[in-house]
């Protein structure tokens, strides 16, 4: 079969386009990591309301649980009304949809995704929803990515290299991870090695983190407490949690893609409403639980550091299991990462908690299993070891458990692997597919963006 050289970009591997691709790549990753630490100071305000409406809600006054559930509602049906309105492909992640581009030379950029992702992320996650900040990052990275190329009057081949360099550098600045950034885009992706892909991709994320640190601060995003090298003996549990880890990265998958189908079947419901009817469940929840709604970071932070009981864990893991797949599927914007992070973290320390119990050992420490968990989890998701366990090490500053991290990421990418379940955006990409498909069958379906 003959490979067009438009496609590939090997007509464009000269020393005078890569040297454009240099020079270009420093500049799309500035502008991605300042939007991306101005989106992540936004939220973290809109967190710091949401908890203090609640609190305010706790007052001795019935009629105020309502206005907290009454806000959460409104804010959910406000985002999935701009994403309707102005960019449907706003919705959910992005990430599938910068891959979908890159893959079918997508040369129109959406620009329009960008203010979209910005205010409807933070409407949506500010509300309470279980979605992570990193996926309205990454697609605002390559739609500023695009627009840069196109000012600059770069082909196509150039405008996909930097479009996937913004993306990397949008998930850089999300979890001040700029390694994980650029191994994202060559893992996951364009998932090849590309000579000019990396030498863009290291560009662009390193200069967003140069930019970012200065709003958000160089420390890495959760602090953990000095952790022991395992011993020997410990070893062969963490590839029990890689198995463990497998197993729910294949249920949280099943779980994402059977809330979307359920609400394929609502499909006469206007989209608002039925992300009004979530975001209302989810104040429910807030009012109740506070620290069980939202991304997760400050639940993830408090798994990292022990805290937790082996009776009160699992109704934890078990409610952000939920919560997260059905957040997913209100078709607001909103990322998968954090919320897996969050889970891994649980299933960790749970499985840590109870081999120190079952084992009567107190030199095992939890909180590796935690650390490990985090790694194993997104690793059977979404199948990208080399980003899932480098962002974990950046993430937490830890690197002693780099070795049993590597044996349960095999493991949890195993199981899944020899049990037919496909990784999640493999899976989102081909739902995208064939929803697209049917609705031009139908003569109906959204207007492209």
């Amino acid at each position: 079969m003959k490979t067009n050289p438009e496609r590939t970009g090997k007509q464009n591997e000269s020393p005078s386009s890569l040297l454009a691709l240099a020079l270009l790549a420093p500049i799309v990753g500035t502008m991605s990591g300042l939007l991306g630490a101005i989106f992540r100071l936004a939220l973290e305000r809109a967190d710091h309301f949401r908890n203090a409406v609640i609190f305010w809600g706790h007052e001795p006054n019935v009629a105020r649980m309502f206005v907290v559930v009454a806000a959460c509602a409104a804010g959910a049906g406000l985002a999935a009304w701009m994403v309707r309105r102005f960019s449907p492909s706003a919705a959910g992640s992005g990430i599938p949809n910068v891959e979908a581009a890159l893959e079918a030379e997508q040369h129109d950029a959406p620009y329009r995704v960008i203010p979209v992702k910005f205010f409807g992320g933070l409407l949506a996650i500010g509300s309470g929803l279980a979605l992570g900040r990193e996926g309205p990052s990454v697609q605002m990275g390559a739609s500023i990515a695009h627009f840069v190329g196109k000012i600059c009057k770069r082909n196509w081949p150039d405008c996909r290299v930097l479009m996937a360099a913004g993306a990397g550098a949008g998930l850089a600045t999300a979890f001040n991870s700029p390694i994980a950034g650029a191994l994202f885009v060559l893992e996951e992706l364009v998932k090849r090695f590309e000579p000019r892909m990396a030498i863009a991709a290291l560009g662009a994320s390193s200069s967003a983190i140069v930019v970012a640190r200065f709003f958000l601060g160089a420390m890495p995003d959760f602090h953990v407490q000095p952790l022991a090298y395992p011993s020997n003996v410990m070893k062969p549990l963490f590839f029990v949690l890689g198995v463990l880890a497998g197993l729910a990265a294949i249920a949280y998958n099943r779980a994402i893609l059977g809330a979307l189908s359920a609400m394929d079947r609502l499909h006469r419901w206007p989209v608002e409403l039925r992300a009004a009817i979530i975001g209302g469940a989810v104040g429910m929840l807030a009012w109740f639980a506070p620290a069980l709604v939202g991304g997760g970071d400050l639940l993830t932070q408090h798994t990292l550091l022990g805290e937790g009981t082996i009776a009160m864990i699992p109704l934890m893991f078990l409610v952000r299991f939920g919560l997260g797949a059905v957040s997913y599927a209100s078709e607001t914007p909103g990322g998968l990462f954090a919320p897996m992070l969050a889970l891994g973290a649980q299933l960790g320390l749970l499985f840590g908690l109870l081999c120190r119990s079952i084992f009567s050992d107190p030199s095992i420490q939890p909180e590796a299993f935690a650390v490990v968990g985090m790694a194993a989890f997104f690793c059977g998701v979404v199948r990208a070891p080399l980003t899932g366990i480098v962002l974990v090490t950046e993430m937490t500053g830890n690197v002693t458990v780099l070795l049993p991290m590597l044996g349960a990421c095999f493991a949890a990418m195993l199981v899944p692997a020899l049990l037919g379940s496909a990784p999640i955006y493999d899976s989102l990409g081909a739902r995208s597919v064939q929803v697209s498909q049917g609705s031009r069958a139908s003569g109906g379906g959204q207007t492209p963006d």
